[in-house]
């Protein structure tokens, strides 16, 4: 019996050893930064989810699950109250009450927080007791829930040991503690973080939730070139790439050793301009903004022949669409349909605008965040040369570009819009609106333009409770967005993912890859 225990024990830790399960994938970049508040950005974001949890979760049909609470009520028509999971612990150990729920909502409300449009609407939050806080609100949420669900909770106690009581300001390159550094409550602990380089995490084996899947490790690298990420997957070095470039699908699918699921993503892709400036920054018109004119912004949006980039830029992986939301609004077609591509009608507005010869312009585009991004914008530019615009493009990674658009430093530029939430409202608010620096509101509206009358429908949508109602004001938003051309949409992705035969991942709208959900055979 004596030599039986160590035989037996050896065996266990043996299959222990054999259930563990490294996850290796990449993508074309990085994500940003461990700060969860201080970047709204799908990968940052995604990355965030795995270490921090939230008040309420979406599950694998996005529906929206208890997560650090376990019920929620509205007691008044200005008041929400939660009730808190006990037993719940950060991944240093320290317990989980309601002191960091409200300090989180607090710390993501911060002007250096690029998710305060989310955490400012749902009111102030109060302490009850250890395990239960209420929201105030100053004016009703309709979509309570949708932002509740994007503010992750961090912990305050580790938060002032490290001295993060708020967020980092990106876009000023600033460095602090919580940059490579994360304590959270979430299924995974962040282990290292090499910007540019790898991130790794590890189970956690506390987590309240359930792990439906067999991952303990996930290694995370950022390969830039195409063809060297299809070539790791191939060769068996990753065992999952979440952006195959459109080109190379086909030869991914007949590869019998890998596994490609395909589905629609709620992100919208668009360019916007510089409607604010008198003269723009990058253009070799003086004195005037040429995007300060309706017409010429229409002028670009007919100048793109839309099909041909559908067909040979994105490969038949995208939607077209005249729509400025993430996902179609259901039952309204017209403002989801495309004005047409008329280079003769283009050149005939350029002309009314003043613009008979045209004029130059530079437009500034990722090259690591969206589908085929860079070659998008270089298809565009041939596309608008044709009427007279010369369009220089310039491309950055995402870690230059995105701080490049907070700071406005731009006149032209693409931008992407989208995520797990399918309300117009989260559109609306922090994309379309005119800027709005107590409320966060219109923090995306890069070309920083105005229209009260938008404003004005906007912020009415926030506040109506009554579905049919707020249904009609939005569409409304909508249609006037449009017809003042404030913004030029392309079209919403359709997203692969490209694995080994032996992963199993639920591919979900928002393109996050949650590893508690892998399963790797």
């Amino acid at each position: 019996m004596k030599l039986l225990l160590p035989l037996l024990a050896a065996a266990a830790l043996a299959a222990g050893a054999a259930q563990a399960k490294t996850l290796r994938w990449a993508s074309q970049g990085d994500y940003q930064t461990a700060d969860p508040y201080s970047q709204n950005e799908t990968l940052t974001n995604l990355f965030a989810q795995q270490v921090h949890d939230t008040l309420v979760l979406r599950d694998r049909e996005m529906k929206i699950v208890p997560g650090l609470a376990t019920s929620w009520t509205q007691t008044g028509p200005l008041t929400w109250r939660f009730n808190l999971r006990k037993g719940v612990k950060f991944h240093d150990g320290t317990p989980f009450t309601a002191d960091d729920v409200i300090f989180s909502f607090e710390r993501a409300s911060h002007p250096n927080s690029q998710i305060r449009q989310y955490a400012i609407p749902p009111g102030k939050p109060r302490k009850i007791d250890d395990f239960t806080v209420e929201f105030v609100q100053d004016k009703p949420n309709p979509v309570m829930l949708e932002h509740v669900a994007a503010v992750f909770i961090m912990s305050k106690a580790w938060a002032e040991k490290h001295k993060v009581e708020r967020p980092l300001s990106f876009k000023d390159k600033e460095e602090t503690y919580a940059a490579r550094n994360a304590n959270g409550t979430g299924p995974f602990m962040l282990v290292s973080r090499e910007p540019g380089i790898k991130t790794v995490l590890k189970k956690n084996p506390n987590w309240w939730g359930n792990f439906t899947g067999n991952v303990t490790e996930v290694v995370y690298t950022p390969v830039g070139s195409d063809a060297t990420r299809v070539a790791a997957l191939l060769s068996g070095q990753v065992d999952f790439i979440l952006d195959p470039p459109p080109q190379d699908v086909a030869r991914l699918k007949a590869n019998k050793d890998l596994e490609v699921i395909e589905g629609q993503e709620n992100r919208v892709v668009f360019f916007g301009f510089d409607q604010n400036r008198e003269e723009l920054l990058y253009s070799n018109v003086k004195g005037k903004n040429p995007f300060k004119d309706r017409r010429v912004r229409q002028a670009v949006y007919q100048a793109i022949d839309i099909e041909a980039l559908r067909a040979k830029t994105m490969r038949g992986a995208a939607l077209p669409t005249g729509g400025i939301t993430p996902s179609p609004l259901p039952a309204n077609a017209e403002i989801e349909k495309r004005r047409p591509y008329d280079a003769e009608a283009a050149k005939r507005l350029l002309t009314e605008a003043g613009y008979p010869n045209g004029f130059e312009v530079t437009l500034d585009c990722p090259n690591n965040r969206y589908i085929n991004d860079e070659e998008i914008c270089l298809a565009v530019a041939a596309m608008l040369a044709r009427i007279g615009i010369q369009t220089k493009v310039t491309t950055q990674p995402r870690a230059t570009y995105f701080p490049k658009l907070e700071k406005f430093d731009t006149s032209f530029y693409m931008l992407g819009w989208g995520g797990a939430v399918t309300d117009a409202q989260t559109t609306l608010s922090p994309v379309l609106r005119s800027p709005d620096p107590k409320t966060g509101n219109g923090s995306f509206n890069y070309g920083r333009y105005v229209n009260p009358k938008l404003d004005a429908l906007i912020d009415a949508a926030a506040v109506e409770t009554n579905p049919d109602k707020r249904k009609q004001i939005v569409w409304q938003a909508l249609t006037e967005h449009n017809e003042q051309v404030h913004h030029v949409p392309l079209h919403r992705q359709v997203i692969p993912w490209a694995m080994r035969a032996n992963v199993t991942a639920v591919h979900r709208p928002d393109n996050w890859l949650l590893a508690e959900w892998v399963q790797i055979d």
